[in-house]
């Protein structure tokens, strides 16, 4: 066969298998190369996102600046209550196809001390250029070398900063603002990679929604302990009330349930209840908030129907509810990927426990 037509051959070893997910979005992309192909404002957004959730034991408040009149400010994290007047920290986000140089922001350094000069507010203490590229090579040496950097940015003012602190103005490196700049602490500027957002955000309950890439495996739910906690006495009373319609006879105590088949009944539930709340804190930890709640509500309105309807006694009534639950069709919810049927049951008795359900009349 002639070279020319070589691209037409069939390929010497068969394609993988493809999964279901690949064929609806296509291969998960990694963090870093999905980031490359944002816009700058979806990575402002992300850059929220990220110091919002990993820096929350830092900041009271995150917020971000955007429009005209933002004063060279992107991302902040606020310290205290005094905000601008207080201790705060910027980010500024810039999102380019290579790593920064110093001619790409030259302007932000201009404007950071001018806006503090004009006491529009106080200098951050730490001020970080985030970038998808980081700092390059010659940036990096100038934000690791704080009087060379203040030389550097006082040797292009004229050229690359006076006329781009503002539309309204040219802000000439006068004699006091020149002392203001020998005077400004040039060591809190920084720069932050993609790479180094991404290892943070990976522990965020916000990174797969983001990123996709599956949920991680599940931890498995602990036994119950051998005696009922405060927080089942709700769910455990329903149920001794329940077993005591079945049998004719008042339950008032574990201990006290006497037909094996409702101890046993009542093991399994205490193990439901126990792998629901795992399940609650799996989902706190590694979805975002409001997904358990989400799932909690599908089964409320699945099987409320059938809790509302006729039963001999309160323990048939647990029997159809958990049932109902477990025979439930949900798609929809990020968490359904790693439940399982006792998963369900538990959740019966979280809503129990919440008293949008009960087990006796």
């Amino acid at each position: 066969m002639s070279a020319d037509w070589k691209e037409f051959e069939k390929p010497s070893t068969p394609a993988a298998p493809v999964t279901a997910a690949q064929v609806a979005t296509g291969p998960v992309m990694p963090p870093q190369q999905r980031l490359l192909i944002y816009s700058p404002d979806e990575w402002e957004d992300f850059v929220q996102e990220w110091a919002h959730y990993c820096l929350q034991n830092i900041y009271k408040q995150v917020q971000r600046f955007s429009g005209t009149g933002d004063m060279g400010i992107d991302v902040v994290g606020f310290v205290d209550d005094k905000r601008l007047e207080g201790v705060w920290d910027n980010y500024q986000c810039k999102h380019y196809d290579h790593a920064l140089m110093p001619g790409d922001v030259w302007a932000e350094f201009g404007k950071v001390i001018w806006y503090s000069f004009k006491k529009e507010y106080v200098p951050p203490r730490r001020y970080y250029f985030v970038a998808p590229w980081g700092a390059g090579t010659k940036l990096g040496r100038l934000l690791s070398n704080a009087t060379t950097l203040r030389d550097e940015l006082i040797a292009n003012w004229n050229k690359s900063v006076k006329d781009e602190i503002t539309t309204t103005q040219e802000v000439p490196l006068d004699a006091s603002l020149l002392a203001y700049v020998n005077a400004f602490d040039f060591s809190i500027f920084e720069a932050k990679t993609a790479l180094q957002l991404v290892n943070d955000h990976r522990n965020t309950p916000v990174h797969v929604a983001r990123f996709g890439g599956g949920l991680p495996p599940r931890p498995a739910a602990g036994e119950p302990p051998l005696a009922v906690e405060p927080k089942e006495s709700r769910y455990v009373t329903q149920l001794l009330g329940a077993y005591g319609e079945h049998t004719g006879t008042a339950v008032s105590d574990p201990s006290a349930i006497a037909a094996p088949k409702l101890k046993a009944h009542f093991h399994r539930q205490r193990e439901a209840f126990y792998k629901a709340e795992s399940l609650r804190v799996f989902a706190r930890d590694n979805v975002p908030e409001g997904t358990f709640e989400s799932l909690q509500h599908d089964i409320y309105t699945g099987v409320i129907d059938t809790h509302d309807g006729d039963h001999a006694d309160g323990y048939q009534k647990v029997c159809a509810v958990t049932k109902a639950a477990r025979d439930l069709e949900i798609t929809a919810n990020a968490l359904i990927t790693c439940t399982n049927p006792q998963d369900r049951d538990g959740i019966c008795h979280q809503l129990v426990n919440e008293e949008r359900l009960r087990w006796t009349k």
